[in-house]
């Protein structure tokens, strides 16, 4: 299965999904890194690692509409069946959503529907929970209103810091994403 990944920030999800491929190699393949913002780490790692890149943003296009399309576009040329977002940081749209309908997968650092939007760390740490965790879940036109594929708790300790919570709960998402991402692959696979 070829993947994309679409990535704003430093990359370690990215990382972690493609270490995963590398030894899963005959199930997926990470054949794309699309990067909104120019300059960020993530774009070292996909160089490092040897996987293509893509660099542009949406203030390169007249409209949301011409900026999506170029992502349909781009995935296109790359063959790409499945979208993983790993830290992008955008809101996906119709022309998007309509060229991969059930294709685009995003990992949310909070168990939804509990915390969505961009501060769910902040947001589980500032309420006391006890417990939150990470959620893989399909995208829909919503914001992180998209149907769950899988769940994993991550407790707050009594200890905890805020640093000290996002570090296990970011220890998480390396984990189940690139599981969740083999589970689609060999799935996919094995119907063809």
């Amino acid at each position: 299965m070829n993947l994309a990944v679409f990535a704003s920030g430093s990359g370690t999800n990215f990382e972690a999904i493609y270490t995963v491929c590398q030894r899963e190699h005959q199930a997926l393949s990470v054949c794309l890194l699309f990067c909104d913002k120019p300059g960020a780490y993530v774009c070292t790692r996909a160089h490092q690692l040897g996987v293509p890149l893509e660099v542009f943003s949406p203030s390169d296009f007249p409209t949301r509409a011409a900026y999506e399309q170029a992502l349909v576009d781009m995935c296109q040329r790359y063959h790409i069946e499945y979208i993983a977002l790993a830290g992008y940081m955008r809101i996906i749209h119709k022309p998007l959503l309509q060229a991969y309908p059930q294709k685009i997968i995003n990992i949310h650092p909070a168990l939804l529907p509990a915390f969505p939007g961009a501060t769910a760390i902040d947001d589980a740490f500032a309420a006391g929970v006890s417990t939150s965790g990470v959620t893989v879940h399909y995208i829909d036109e919503g914001i992180d209103t998209g149907t769950i594929i899988k769940q994993v708790e991550v407790p707050r300790h009594a200890d905890d810091t805020r640093e000290s919570f996002e570090a296990r709960i970011h220890e998480a998402e390396h984990v189940l994403y690139p599981s969740v991402l083999m589970d689609i692959a060999r799935l996919e696979n094995s119907s063809r």
